[in-house]
């Protein structure tokens, strides 16, 4: 272990994983909000053409595929919005013309496909210092969005017709998560690589739906999911001399495979505060504007459910919704 840390490389490798394990969940939950799961695997098509671009052109891989990567990105979610991508052809043809592109760009390089591979698979022993500068300064940028945003993002990942009557500008926040989706695959091309990163959007998310209640544990648990999966697949690739991002992906679907074995106990009802009405000498919270506010001067018993209070009312918990309480 003290090997491990003590070598240069190592340190970037690790660092590197940990930043792209908290970035890849966190745009990844609004990503599988959306029910777009696969972007991320488009997009990663469409950086190995930056990656191409730069290799013909002697310029820095990473930094072109950003550029080339947010401007598909825009694209795609463009024609999304303005309809023209009905059946996902005009898609399809951006994504596969940017690996065609890639591919044929690396050839004229005198590179050949052999040297796409380590930004399709991943190799985090070759990750420079100005990289992980980089890759600090984006990790940053995308997780200060997505934490900051949380709510609103989440909103319109959820419902973008009721987010619109709410004033959420609906269209930009869209083009907010397809360009730092963009950002977050082309950091990650040197840790899971380009064809794997989506696994890493979308593993660390579901197994966090598995084992926690509410938006923002599921959110956060995410994102400590992510990070746990980067950091075992690297240590575990260094031993086990195995590839760094095929090892973190089986690790992120060996944490998924753990949560659906526990995570029905972790979701259990019966882990709460039993909610009974009380008409005894138990202690009452009152509920200014209760469930049912006509009753004026009532009391009800205050549930805490997961990221939120419910209050209890005739035998049943109501939640607070806006301006008014929904029944469970």
């Amino acid at each position: 272990m003290i090997d491990l840390f003590a070598l240069p490389f190592m340190q970037r490798a690790i660092l590197a994983a940990v930043l792209s394990g908290l970035m890849a969940p966190a745009i990844g939950t609004f990503i599988v909000q959306r029910k777009m799961s696969l972007l991320g695997d488009g997009l990663g098509h469409v950086a190995i053409m930056g990656v191409g671009l730069a290799m013909l052109t002697g310029w820095a891989p990473m930094p072109v595929a950003v550029v080339v990567c947010v401007a598909g990105a825009v694209i795609v979610e463009l024609l999304r919005q303005h309809g023209k991508a009905s059946g996902d052809l005009g898609l399809a043809i951006l994504f596969y013309g940017g690996l065609a592109s890639g591919v044929l760009m690396a050839g004229m390089a005198g590179q050949g496909a052999g040297g796409l591979s380590s930004y399709l698979f991943g190799s985090l022993t070759s990750v420079s210092q100005a990289d992980i500068w980089l890759i600090v300064v984006l990790a940053v940028v995308v997780l200060l969005c997505t934490i900051g945003l949380a709510p609103r993002l989440f909103s319109v990942a959820v419902d973008e017709d009721y987010s619109q009557v709410l004033g959420i500008r609906v269209k930009v926040l869209n083009l907010l998560v397809v360009v730092l989706a963009a950002v977050t695959i082309t950091v990650s091309m040197r840790t899971v690589g380009l064809l794997l990163v989506s696994a890493l959007m979308v593993i660390p998310v579901a197994t966090a739906q598995q084992s926690f209640v509410g938006f923002f544990p599921a959110f956060f648990g995410s994102m400590a999911i992510g990070m746990l999966a980067a950091l075992g697949g690297t240590m575990g690739s260094f031993y086990l001399d195995t590839a760094t991002g095929a090892t973190i992906v089986v690790t992120a679907i060996g944490l998924l495979g753990l949560s659906w074995l526990i995570g029905g106990r972790l979701r259990r009802e019966d882990r709460f505060i039993p909610f009974v009405e009380d008409h005894g000498d138990h202690t009452h919270e009152p509920a200014e504007g209760g469930p049912a506010g006509s009753h004026g001067h009532e009391s009800h018993l205050a549930i805490q459910h997961g990221d939120h209070l419910d209050y209890v009312h005739d035998g049943h918990r109501h939640a607070w919704h806006g301006d008014h309480y929904d029944e469970h």
